[in-house]
């Protein structure tokens, strides 16, 4: 049993020495923007236990009594992950076998389920956000929930609002939705609904401000040479928070999620999975979050540390990847048992996991996990990190059902029609169509052939890294046109190589062409380097030469229609107000439907109505913020200040009054649509009251003995795994089993003063319920106008309602309300949208609360955030225009 030793070993390092380091910083005297030093993050303890109130009250019950009769050693074993690659799944903890509960199953992606076969690959966070459909957003996410059910799947690590999309070229921006965190937190709150609908927990993440892949691990940015010894950190004050980043957050905890991931990136200077500003006050007391915090991999730091701060669940187990060491594990057993972890934070964090286990209607008999991510091999190890137990891993279960229609329908309604001059399109019967470019073909060597999609090569929809999924089959836009072309009886001819130079040339140049030219940009995680681009984009260009390949096939070509798919903007204005580019579309990251999407939009069947989700600026610097390239703190951790504050996007190109190409919001149709009779009515709701009093007590569920004797690694006969996370200890003695020569200190010499409280404790104004204070979700007033088709086809339109707050600190506007609405040729349908309080608030630092300020507050409806076609003032008054 030498892993045991290994384990224990650290114990000191898990459970002391790191709590004192935590601490140090969380108590760092130095002020973000005062004399030079450094940004840091003050402590906020107990972490806050739940309160079973409202709709988790019933689940509660039945938590608790699941959670009373688990063994000290059961509670740990659920908490900690096993280790990377000991068990099926990306994430396993430990089972409770004696009451029927299996091994909790954690898998990505936010596309479509990872490391396995037979499973669907969605259209991308950002695309579906560009379809402005509540009900896509939601079909979307059951339709994945679906799938990861039915292999056995018990939590889908996604939806994304981390990184938000602060930087246009931050790596994992496509996995989430929009830079605006309205738009953010109706995708995510959609998302998060339908996957839980399913019957599969969904993992909101990554919390927080965790906003580029570059410096956001130490050991990986050393990899690319780097010489940093700890994470980039970052700096962000308490209104941006609050009113930027945070805000998706409080969407998904209000839709119920049952599970958030702590980020990689510091905030603030104190490591995302042990802040206790962030994870214990913003999130479990202020925004009432009912569900478990589980780590990212290998975003766990510490031992006695990350638990007070608020960290419920540990992945994937061990420090490092296959080391066989934990900082919980046996180490939480013995924390709990020598004090410096309660045993009621121990309940929580067990009471966090399996309450939102039952919420979903996850049950003690669960069908066994049917994959393994390790192996598409039908037989294979159970234990693939040592090569144990091999049997049958993988039953290959299809489970995609018709979920290719949904997603085509997506990919469609998705794409956004950015220029359509002279209503070149649809197309309908061309004589001659010339398809340019390596975006439109396949991968010579097959979709799937880059792990992780890890390259660039053939037609993008997907982006790379843990978010990325295996194609059953990918439609290229090239056979998809081609088989239009056949049916249309239309010369076709492809040229599927952007270098091609002589050849395209002699193509696009020929009488009667409409040359459609497919361009790209790609992005994904940090592990992975594509093209020179460590995860984040290195620039806002095309890749592969593609604006060049634009201009060179629009100078011989007066009818040229380019079609970009790509992880976020790219910079246009080289080529976009040629009058031979007589139409522009960006298709996002369509999924598997890439092909027979764009071919639905480009001829007509569906009618474009999409609207881009970020903006498209003239110059990178018009963003307001980006990527931080090189280290800025020494060989510490970069600092990456958020100076621009909420100002990112639209909203900092309103604040320099600077003209975008395309504006955040805009997208064009087939048909045309006017906006009419504004009326905006109070509803009358009541006073925004401050929650106050106090918790209960905190709760505990089941005794536990402190005879280190119960706590060994069972018999010779119990099957022992290399590398196997473990609950047990290796030594009766504690002192021993600690390994550590200062056990005799007191608690008190080095945990943060008042973490192992289970006093009753002070509740937050802001707060009092998931989503935080009740009332920041009553409806102040709801907004209707009349939305007429003035064209002759059928057609959708997406009316937004933007709101101005009216101080000299605010956006000029932002979004707070949209509709796709079906709307016939000639025929007229009425845009609803509700102000909640929440969307006329700002937050007040003094009060730590939401307050209403008395500057004029402006609503206004328009079909993009420049395009504001009706306006009024919210004074309590019908209003009509």
């Amino acid at each position: 049993m030498k892993l045991h030793v290994l384990v224990v070993v650290v114990a000191a390092w898990a459970t002391r020495a790191f709590a004192s380091r935590l601490q140090g910083r969380q108590y760092n005297s130095g002020t973000w923007g005062s004399n030079g030093t450094l940004a840091y993050s003050p402590p906020f303890y107990p972490s806050p236990w739940m309160t079973s109130t409202g709709e988790w009250a019933d689940v509660y019950a039945q938590a608790k009594d699941f959670v009373s009769q688990l063994t000290l050693l059961e509670k740990v074993n659920i908490t900690t992950g096993v280790g990377w690659a000991s068990e099926r799944c990306v994430g396993n903890v430990g089972s409770v076998p004696r009451l029927g509960l299996r091994s909790l199953c954690l898998q990505d992606s936010p596309v479509g389920i990872r490391f396995t076969d037979y499973n669907s690959v969605f259209s991308s966070g950002q695309t579906v956000a560009a379809t402005f459909d509540r009900n896509l957003m939601y079909a979307r996410g059951y339709a994945m929930g679906k799938e990861m059910k039915d292999k056995g799947i018990t939590v889908q690590l996604g939806p994304v609002a981390g990184p938000i999309g602060r930087a246009p070229a931050g790596g994992r921006n496509w996995e989430g939705f929009s830079p605006d965190p309205y738009l953010t937190g109706i995708g995510m709150a959609e998302s998060i609904k339908g996957i839980q609908d399913a019957g599969v927990i969904a993992c909101a993440k990554h919390f927080v401000a965790n906003e580029q892949e570059r410096f956001r691990q130490a050991p990986e940015a050393n990899g690319y040479g780097f010489n940093i010894s700890e994470s980039l950190s970052s700096n962000v004050d308490d209104v941006t928070m609050h009113e930027l980043y945070m805000w998706p957050f409080a969407d998904a905890v209000k839709a119920g999620v049952g599970s958030i991931m702590c980020s990689y990136n510091q905030i603030n200077n104190s490591y995302g999975c042990q802040n206790s500003k962030m994870l214990n006050n913003l999130l479990k007391n202020e925004l009432g979050f009912q569900g478990f915090v589980m780590s990212d991999w290998q975003a766990q730091h510490t031992g006695v540390a990350s638990a007070a701060a608020g960290l419920d669940m540990t992945m994937p187990g061990d420090t490092s990847f296959n080391t066989g060491v934990s900082y919980w594990g046996a180490n939480l057993t013995l924390a709990v048992l020598n004090g410096t972890v309660s045993a009621a934070r121990l309940d929580d964090m067990v009471m966090r996991i399996m309450t939102p286990y039952f919420y979903v209607g996850l049950t003690l008999d669960e069908p066994e996990i049917n994959f393994s991510s390790w192996t598409l091999d039908t037989i294979g190890p159970l234990h693939a990190s040592v090569g144990a137990n091999i049997q049958e891993v993988n039953y290959h279960v299809d489970v995609r059902r018709d979920h290719n229609v949904l997603i085509r329908n997506i990919g469609a309604r998705a794409t956004v029609l950015l220029k359509n001059s002279n209503n070149t399109l649809p197309l309908e019967s061309p004589k001659f169509v010339a398809v340019i470019g390596e975006d439109a073909g396949p991968n010579p060597l097959g979709p799937n052939s880059c792990p992780d999609r890890g390259c660039d090569k053939g037609t993008l929809a997907s982006g790379w890294g843990s978010g990325s999924s295996d194609f059953p089959f990918l439609v290229t836009p090239d056979s998809a046109l081609q088989a239009q072309a056949l049916a249309d009886n239309t010369r076709y001819e492809s040229i599927l190589d952007n270098y091609a130079t002589s050849k395209i040339t002699s193509l696009v140049s020929q009488a009667n062409a409409t040359a459609i030219v497919f361009v790209n940009a790609d992005s994904g995680e940090g592990y992975l380097n594509v093209d020179g681009n460590e995860g984040d984009r290195n620039n806002l260009t095309l890749w592969h030469s593609g604006d060049e390949l634009i201009m060179n096939v629009s100078a011989l070509c007066p009818n040229t229609i380019v079609v970009i798919h790509s992880t976020g903007p790219t910079l246009v204005g080289g080529w976009y107000d040629s009058p031979n580019v007589t139409a522009i579309l960006w298709a996002g990251l369509p999924g598997e439907e890439s092909g027979n999407s764009i071919t639905d939009v480009l001829y007509g069947k569906v009618n474009p109505a999409a609207r881009t989700p970020f903006t498209w600026a003239s110059t990178r610097a018009s963003y307001g913020a980006d990527v931080l390239y090189e280290p800025n703190n020494g060989n510490a951790a970069p600092q990456d200040d958020f100076t621009e504050g909420v100002f990112i996007d639209y909203r900092a190109l309103d604040r320099t009054n600077t003209t975008p190409i395309y504006e955040f919001g805009f997208g064009l149709s087939y048909t045309t649509f006017s906006y009419s009779n504004l009326v905006i009515t109070s509803t009358g709701a009541g006073n925004y009251n401050p929650t106050t009093g106090f918790t209960q007590p905190a709760p505990t569920f089941g005794d536990h003995s402190t005879n280190l004797a119960s706590y060994q690694f069972p018999n010779s006969k119990f099957p022992y795994i290399k590398e196997y996370i473990y609950p047990y200890l290796n030594s009766t003695d504690a002192e021993t089993a600690s390994m550590d020569p200062n056990y005799g200190e007191t608690v008190e010499q080095f945990l943060p003063p008042n973490a192992l409280s289970t006093n009753p404790q002070p509740l937050l104004a802001a707060g009092g319920a998931p989503g935080g204070n009740p009332a920041l979700w009553d409806v102040m007033y709801t907004v209707t106008a009349t939305i007429t088709n003035t064209g002759d086809r059928n057609g959708e339109e997406v009316p937004q309602l933007y709101v101005s707050l009216g101080g000299p600190n605010d956006p000029l506007v932002m979004l707070r309300g949209f509709e796709r609405l079906s709307i016939d040729a000639g025929g007229s349908a009425t845009f609803t949208a509700s102000l909640l309080r929440r969307d006329i608030s700002n937050w007040d630092t003094v009060q730590q609360n939401w307050v209403i300020t008395n500057y004029p507050k402006t609503v206004y409806v328009g079909s993009s955030s420049r395009k504001l076609l009706l306006s009024g003032t919210l004074d309590g008054i019908i209003i009509r225009h």
